[in-house]
């Protein structure tokens, strides 16, 4: 922890917050929980500044990685190396309308070093190797160009893959999955229209658009509890390409009473959406339990109700409450475990904890859930197959491996692969359908 001399709301404490959250990453720990363990004893100003710069650095993790690979040649101590890397960020990508200059973010990453007495020996090195960042921005900027990581900030084998997979915008979507996401919202229409929300919004200075039939963007994003309504459940966040599963799972005129499984449900936005659209019966299913508790939180938010279950989708005879009860669902959302792919521009952690083996692995995992499922599902149901993925072993090449193993699976049309583009409404997302003959 920092010394009780470093004031909480100094940009040296927030930079010590985020290095100790950017050590976690770079050990395998997502970034909110990393966040989380990391601020967990700072007021909250200090935790936003920590949450702000540990993102940012993530962000830029592969060209500050090369940076200081030309700036030291020896080794440094984790917290000082992650230190430099979150200080490198700031320099390369300030925040819009910063207060403080580039020699105060040297000064605050020097104090934050200086602060702690496992670190302080490495401050004058600290403030040699930042000035002199400062100093030949140019040229080393230049120099780190030749490098796909260094230059894209991915990983190569992620770089390869998108490349390999899409050919004529693979720069393009790179660039996408580096820029930040728009905070896009679901309106209830059970609780207000779309127009009154608008109204609502901008009666509390809140520009947004209509993008979709219940989706609003806002012109900048805030926290949830100033959304007007929202405590009252008037709306709920929610990319725009999520908010097409729902429509897709029901139809454009969806019947009542239907048997619907939300397969793989937390945080249980999904689940509401489907219950706002109609009085349908929902079995929300989720196999870690630690999330089950946020289906209930955002239902009874919403004041809708769904049988929420624990379980591996993969294996319906263990789900509480006694395993599926044989009574087949007339729809299915499987929105299986995948890389996220295409949800990197919200969780920019998810290129540097993702490994390339991982995706054969999750090819497996979707294959098990998929071929499970479909024995739940009743004759003349549907299955809606869904990823936040962009990569087409996880995608598409599953629904043609589907359609191939399943002679009674007929693929009815749906939107297929979603791409993110920069500044775009939607990540990127994957939709198959299929009728059960």
């Amino acid at each position: 922890m920092p010394q009780p001399s470093l004031p909480t709301e100094s940009l040296a404490y927030a930079l010590q917050r985020a290095a100790q959250a950017l050590e976690s990453v770079q050990k395998g720990t997502a970034l909110p929980q990393a966040l989380a363990q990391a601020t967990i004893q700072c007021p909250p100003a200090a935790r936003a500044a920590s949450q702000d710069l540990a993102y940012r650095a993530v962000r830029r993790l592969g060209s500050s990685r090369a940076l200081l690979d030309l700036l030291v040649k020896s080794a440094l101590q984790a917290r000082v190396r992650d230190i430099l890397l979150c200080a490198l960020a700031l320099l390369r990508d300030p925040p819009e309308g910063a207060a403080y200059t580039e020699f105060t973010v040297v000064d605050q990453a020097v104090e934050a070093i200086a602060a702690q007495r496992r670190t302080a020996a490495a401050k004058g090195l600290a403030n040699a190797v930042l000035r002199r960042f400062l100093r030949e921005r140019n040229a080393l900027t230049a120099q780190i160009a030749e490098h796909p990581e260094a230059r894209w900030n991915y990983p190569l084998w992620w770089i390869d893959t998108v490349r390999e997979a899409y050919p004529d915008r693979w720069e393009m979507l790179l660039a996408a999955g580096d820029s930040r996401g728009p905070m896009t919202l679901r309106v209830n229409t059970r609780r207000i229209s779309v127009a009154q929300m608008q109204a609502n919004l901008a009666q509390a200075g809140m520009q947004a658009e209509v993008i979709g039939p219940v989706a609003l963007r806002l012109a900048q994003a805030v926290p949830v509890e100033r959304l007007p309504g929202f405590a009252n459940g008037w709306v709920s966040v929610q990319d725009a390409g999520a908010q097409l599963a729902a429509p897709l799972v029901l139809g454009e005129q969806p019947h009542a009473g239907l048997r619907v499984l939300d397969a793989c449900a937390a945080p249980g936005g999904k689940t509401g959406h489907l219950l706002e659209m109609a009085d349908v019966h929902v079995t929300a299913l989720e196999s870690d339990r630690t999330r089950v508790p946020r289906i209930y939180e955002n239902l009874e938010r919403l004041g809708l109700q769904a049988d929420v279950r624990i379980g591996d989708a993969g294996n319906p005879s263990k789900w509480s409450g006694g395993g599926w009860d044989g009574v087949p669902f007339d729809r299915i959302l499987a929105d299986v475990p995948c890389s996220a792919a295409g949800i990197v521009r919200r969780h920019p952690d998810i290129r540097w904890l993702r490994r390339a083996s991982d995706i054969a692995a999750l090819v497996d995992e979707q294959r098990r859930i998929l071929l499970a499922l479909w024995d739940t599902l009743a004759v003349g149901g549907e299955l809606i197959y869904a990823t936040c993925s962009i990569f087409p072993a996880e995608n598409e090449r599953q629904a043609q491996w589907f359609e191939r193993v399943r002679s009674d699976a007929v693929r009815l049309d749906a939107p297929g692969q979603l791409l993110m583009t920069p500044g775009g409404a939607h990540d990127g997302f994957y939709y198959a359908r299929f009728q059960k003959r």
